[in-house]
């Protein structure tokens, strides 16, 4: 039976010759993922089961991200919470203040998740790392205990849509425009409990940091996952990390997909999602006269070092628009020492910005960088739901890292493009 990329890593992991769309089976899982505010959630049903020990110390990973630094009391009691389990149990990977970073940026740094690995992560960002060809997916905090305890997980197979690229970006598009623009044309439910599989020439002109911001995404389109084909770029990323031995699925030239999309990157522009939804998607031929109270660049999306250098070029001697809050943050502590010992936090600050610690904090109306009633924010993080980041009347533009760079210092909405020709 023919079977795409996805399919041959289930079939592989639950031990079966082959699978089919719709089929439920158990697989066995490489890595389990939480966070400090899942993972106190998983962690009580693992002790209300009864579970006498971790299935792999090395394969359960908890990091405090979203809350951490703590920002109040009860953050710090999630915290302590996790930092407590993990010491009982004796779990290898687990990043607290001072090691931490982005969760979904972290694991593909560290070399924790390889080509052909299963990954469930207690949440719905862990499609990231698809970019490095794993099957990885979000769940809940009780599917997350289950797998701690067991190793294993229930799927439903999913069907898929092929998406074929061709041609190479332009200058200041980058992969955050790419899953934009796929995600304007099929809707947030146009690949639901689907794999969206990336393949054809123009993958290759496509960046790793470039593919794990589209694959982080693919939830935004509904999808189960998003997956890459492992070539050449994945695997001088992943060697540098991992001594694993790596197990490549590539999809039968047979492999029925319910849909199939072919996508130029050479005609992708920048592209912003207006509120509240990131489907509602517009090009600066189409935007106008938006003025914004705030620019995050950060996130699992777009806080890798690519992200902020790109934001960099384009904030190097000049200054961001009065009234405008622009918050960078590093996704990892290894970003962050990187982007300073090559200048960029001089140029972020010298541009009137404030760079934080590694949290995904106002991605999520967390905390560094909460809006007020009727303020608008650019930003690079995933989501833009009514209330996503603040107050309800509030609004979320989504963009990437140039878009968001060359607005802080417009004052509105700008393109890169308009403000480097100063």
């Amino acid at each position: 039976m023919s079977m795409t990329m996805t399919q041959k890593i289930l079939a592989h992991h639950a031990g079966l010759d082959s699978v089919k769309a719709g089929e439920l089976v158990l697989v066995s899982l490489d890595r389990v993922l939480g966070n400090d505010i899942t993972s106190p959630v998983a962690i009580r049903e693992y002790l209300r089961i009864g579970a006498e020990g971790v299935f792999d110390k090395e394969k359960v990973t908890m990091v405090m991200d979203h809350f951490a630094p703590n920002k109040d009391i009860k953050a710090a009691v999630q915290c302590k919470m996790c930092r407590d389990f993990c010491e009982k149990e004796e779990i290898v990977n687990f990043y607290d203040v001072g090691r931490m970073g982005i969760e979904h940026a972290l694991l593909p740094e560290k070399g924790l998740v390889i080509p052909g690995d299963v990954v469930i992560g207690a949440d719905s960002h862990t499609c990231t790392y698809g970019a490095l060809g794993a099957f990885s997916t979000g769940v809940g905090s009780t599917d997350m205990a289950c797998g701690m305890a067991t190793g294993k997980a229930w799927f439903k197979v999913p069907s898929a849509i092929k998406f074929v690229l061709k041609g190479s970006l332009n200058k200041y598009v980058s992969g955050k425009d790419v899953i934009l623009h796929i995600i304007g044309k099929i809707g947030v439910d146009g690949a639901l409990y689907k794999s969206m599989e990336f393949v054809g020439e123009g993958v290759k002109s496509l960046t790793i940091f470039d593919r794990l911001t589209i694959s982080n995404m693919a939830i935004e389109a509904g999808a189960k996952n998003g997956i890459f084909e492992v070539d050449e770029i994945t695997l001088d990323y992943v060697r540098e990390r991992s001594d694993r031995e790596l197990k490549i699925f590539r999809a039968d030239e047979d492999a029925e997909y319910d849909e199939v999309y072919e996508i130029d990157l050479s005609e992708i522009k920048s592209t912003v999602a207006f509120p509240h939804l990131p489907e509602n998607t517009r090009t600066f031929d189409e935007i106008g006269d938006v003025k914004i109270d705030q620019v995050v660049i950060g996130s699992c999306t777009n806080g890798h070092y690519k992200d902020l250098a790109e934001a960099a070029e384009i904030l190097k001697g000049r200054h961001v628009a009065k009234n405008v809050r622009a918050i960078i943050i590093p996704a990892t502590q290894d970003i962050y020492l990187k982007a300073m010992e090559n200048g960029l936090l001089k140029i972020f600050i010298e541009a009137g910005c404030v760079v934080s610690t590694p949290t995904c904090g106002p991605c999520l109306g967390g905390y560094m960088g909460i809006l007020a009633a009727g303020e608008r924010a650019v930003a690079t993080t995933n989501r833009n739901f009514v209330g996503r980041m603040g107050d309800v009347t509030s609004e979320v533009y989504l963009a990437s890292p140039a878009v968001a760079a060359a607005s802080a210092i417009a004052g509105r909405i700008a393109d890169p493009m308009e403000i480097m020709k100063d």
